[in-house]
């Protein structure tokens, strides 16, 4: 079974930068999509970024438009999220997640995505 690992987050002053990694074991993942979700305190689940499997399209939640930033490594092994111009309401706990689709058609809505990490930390405070 995949399963899925997230790293680099950590504690941030706002304005700064992290680059969280998503790492698959058993799996590599460029034959589907790729999807970074965030939970928020107080807030539903969103969606935040998501990789076209087997192409570099993406696409971003409303909110992090033009601060962050997703790729994919060569060897089609890890996913990453640049997040930049980081806010206090950016915190929160980061998960990555495969769909069963190629595409990024629905996101962000999850109900594609069927596997999921335990998610990393994500702090921004001054």
């Amino acid at each position: 079974q995949l399963q899925l690992v997230e790293s680099g987050g950590g504690l941030v002053q706002p304005g700064g930068s992290l680059r969280l990694s998503c790492t698959a074991s058993r799996a590599t993942l460029d034959d589907n999509a790729i999807g970074w979700f965030r939970q928020t305190p107080g807030r539903r689940q969103q969606g935040v970024s998501c990789i076209f499997g087997r192409d570099s399209r993406s696409r971003y939640g409303d909110d992090v438009k033009g601060r962050f930033f997703i790729s994919r490594d060569d060897a089609g092994n890890t996913v990453y999220l640049q997040m930049n111009n980081l806010r206090p309401d950016d915190t929160g706990v980061y998960s990555c997640a495969r769909s069963n689709r190629i595409d990024c058609r629905y996101f962000p809505a999850a109900g594609d995505f069927n596997s999921w990490g335990p998610g990393t930390q994500v702090t921004v405070s001054s």
